[in-house]
């Protein structure tokens, strides 16, 4: 790495951020701008916005903290244990969104296995069937590859975890509680917050699981953006616009997380001096 410097992730970014945002901006910018009040006027877009951000930071919450207690799990682990149970955690990492929403349909669907069985226990079949193919279903798709991401991203903090401040804190007559509060959570609030806000981002813009669940029955930007550029879609300055404000909302969540992770950070250390 020393040999080569930072260059390759520079072009990396370049050639995978710059160049298409550069190609995004005369499109987007064309017409004075018009395009974004058009985007803006869509009398769909504010909902396909409030929609994002709820079902993006709902699952990222979903998952940041189903995905902590694993992590959390991991570390407990011997050695073999843990090697059987982070390769799982892998596997829904290696489909793709399409992938993921099939397998979702061909389990929980109208006439999926989980259905059947909670049909054969006295459940009905259409209501049951239904419920993958609404929001809260999307959500929980968006959770089966999310969860292992922040398992995996968060277990070696916890691995890593200096428990001797906790240790100090029982001796000093702090409940397990109390010392966990106040000795292991500022410790691993930041990178927990950090992956909350990662995942969410992802999944305000992944399109590909909800294309396959729920098609255009759900009103979100990465959809909406979808049809904009699909073959009944005419107005490239619009997609391109809103792609612009998909990209803004991403980051901003993102930074977000970087701030609050920052600022927790500068607040352990503070109170270690």
């Amino acid at each position: 790495m020393r040999r080569f410097g930072a260059w390759p992730a520079w072009a990396f970014m370049a050639l995978f951020f710059a160049v298409p945002l550069a190609a995004l901006l005369p499109e987007a910018f064309g017409d004075g701008g018009g395009a974004f009040g058009r985007l803006f006027g869509n009398p769909l877009f504010l909902g396909a916005l409030r929609n994002t951000l709820g079902l993006g930071l709902a699952a990222g919450a979903i998952s940041a903290l189903v995905g902590t207690c694993i992590a959390i799990e991991l570390a407990r682990q011997p050695e073999g244990r843990r090697q059987w149970m982070m390769t799982l955690l892998g596997l829904p990492l290696a489909f793709s969104g399409l992938v993921i929403a099939y397998g979702f349909i061909l389990a929980f669907g109208r006439a999926g296995f989980v259905t059947q069985l909670l049909a054969g226990l006295g459940g009905d079949p259409a209501a049951i069937g239904s419920w993958i193919y609404s929001v809260s279903g999307l959500g929980f798709a968006y959770a089966y590859y999310l969860i292992p991401r922040v398992a995996l991203s968060l277990y070696p903090v916890f691995a890593n975890l200096d428990l001797r401040p906790a240790q100090a804190a029982r001796t000093l007559g702090a409940s397990r509680a109390r010392a966990f509060r106040d000795t292991v959570v500022p410790e691993v609030m930041p990178s927990v917050l950090s992956n909350a806000c990662m995942v969410a981002a992802i999944a305000m813009g992944t399109y590909g699981t909800a294309l396959a669940l729920v098609g255009t029955q759900l009103n979100i930007l990465p959809l909406m953006l979808l049809a904009q550029v699909g073959d009944g879609g005419s107005d490239f300055a619009v997609a391109a616009a809103l792609s612009l404000v998909l990209m803004v909302v991403c980051v901003i969540v993102m930074g977000v997380g970087d701030v609050l992770t920052r600022r927790r950070e500068r607040g352990a250390a503070g109170a270690g001096h």
